[in-house]
């Protein structure tokens, strides 16, 4: 990955392989001295603590520009997954902002939490490194860790930015009221993974290889009752409670079937606007995140369903395209402008790019509808619709692209998936004769 002086810290990809040492060398002489060399390549030791610490420390620097220390008696994070998880949150309010926009905002105050920030405080590090817009609250329970978190904050210079909180076990995750916060954007979560020491075990035991690196994390980062669903399943019953006050309540997990069992809860309480993603960086480090929300905007579908996941887990497709063999955009876009502008819905539409956005706030195209529309008109009695200057309730959202021989739909807000896929069966229809 270019160092942050070469690329725009704002929009920094996705670490997608394993970290090229040969090239961390000659950007870090910390790092090039705990490196070994093979015949063709270099290689490190990662079953030794201050070399698995070096590498973190290293990585930070050369990328992120950030200075970290690190106690032996607490868990090293491996910078790789942790940023994916950031970059991916990146991402999901960027295509999810009132404005439609699909682009990093820097105009967007964004304000998150992390759950148990650790001695690293490594979420909060990168998320405002990364972003100068973002600030972040961070939350744990344990005072060493959070004794170290401040100093790595006071050491980057980010104590105007993040504020932590030390929090006490048996008292709220998301302590919205406490800290004085109304609203928020989103709330991540790096939670222990097991439930006790027999399942931390066991989950190495039966594998072909030992574990990737040296653990050297205390019993409250890697054990809590219920392990990562336990932590999840909280984090969702406060979020039944807070709701909107939060846009993103998102967790990351440990193995698939954490997820699986996620998105069933989620199912199950009626809860429709979720989003999954694979952070694996790398070969082996493999790691899944979920996301939720009250609100009615709609993440982009490579974010909603992002990495390589199974159909089990994954959320409705905000997205559909037609098909039109031999078609243009030109035509295409005139037929959807033509149309549209017959029903009761705001429609604008930009001909030079051949892109347009369309509101409802209920289904206006349905057969019921518009012969309802049209004995009124017949009649001469007021068209249903907003008052001039009244805000008007969107019940449904969607951006469409024409291109040559397709139309894109980008399913933007609404909480009805029926609703976006009768919309798209009657452009369906419209433009191709066929349901």
């Amino acid at each position: 990955m270019p160092p942050l002086s070469l690329l725009d810290n704002c929009k920094r990809p996705y670490y997608d392989g394993d970290v090229d040492f040969d090239t961390l060398a000659t950007k870090d002489q910390d790092f090039a001295a705990i490196c070994q060399q093979s015949k063709t390549k270099k290689w490190i030791d990662f079953q030794n603590p201050k070399v698995v610490q070096q590498l973190t420390k290293s990585l930070l620097k050369a990328d992120f520009g950030l200075a970290v220390h690190l106690p032996d008696d607490r868990l090293c994070p491996p910078v790789p997954v942790r940023w994916n998880y950031v970059r991916w949150l990146q991402e999901l309010l960027d295509t999810t902002s009132d404005e439609y926009s699909e682009t990093y905002d820097s105009e967007r105050k964004v304000l998150g939490l992390d759950i148990g920030v650790g001695a690293s405080c490594i979420y909060p590090l990168l998320a405002c490194s990364a972003r100068p817009s973002w600030r972040m609250l961070g939350t744990d329970i344990d005072p060493h860790s959070f004794e170290h978190a401040h100093r790595n904050v006071e050491g980057n210079k980010l104590q105007g930015r993040i504020r932590l909180v030390l929090s006490k076990n048996e008292g709220p995750l998301m302590p919205l009221d406490a800290i004085g916060v109304e609203e928020m954007d989103f709330v991540m979560t790096n939670p222990p993974f097991y439930d006790s020491h027999d399942e931390m075990q066991a989950s190495y035991t039966g594998k072909d290889a030992p574990p990737s690196a040296v653990c050297t994390g205390a019993e409250n980062e890697m054990i809590c009752p219920g392990g990562d669903i336990g932590f999840a399943t909280r984090i969702l019953e406060e979020s039944l409670k807070l709701r909107g006050r939060v846009q993103w309540y998102t967790a990351m997990l440990g193995k698939m079937s954490s997820l699986q069992q996620i998105i069933v809860k989620l199912k199950d309480l009626g809860i429709g606007n979720f989003a999954v993603t694979c952070l694996q960086a790398g070969y082996r480090t493999k790691r899944w995140a979920v996301a939720w929300s009250f609100q009615d905007y709609r993440p982009r579908i490579d974010v909603a369903r992002h990495g390589g996941l199974v159909q089990a887990v994954l959320p409705p497709a905000p997205a559909q395209t037609i098909l039109l063999p031999l078609m243009g955009a030109t035509w295409a876009g005139n037929k959807i402008d033509d149309l549209l502008n017959k029903l009761d819905v705001k429609w604008q539409w930009k001909k030079q790019s051949s892109m347009g956005v369309m509101e409802a706030s209920q289904n206006v195209w349905s057969r019921s509808a518009r012969r309802k529309k049209q004995f009124k008109q017949s009649s001469g009695a007021e068209p249903d619709g907003e008052e001039e200057g009244e805000e008007c309730t969107v019940a449904l959202a969607v951006k469409i692209t024409c291109k040559h021989e397709a139309a894109e739909l980008r399913w933007l807000r609404g909480q009805d998936y029926i609703l976006f896929q009768s919309f798209s069966g009657l452009l369906k229809r419209e433009l191709t004769g066929k349901p």
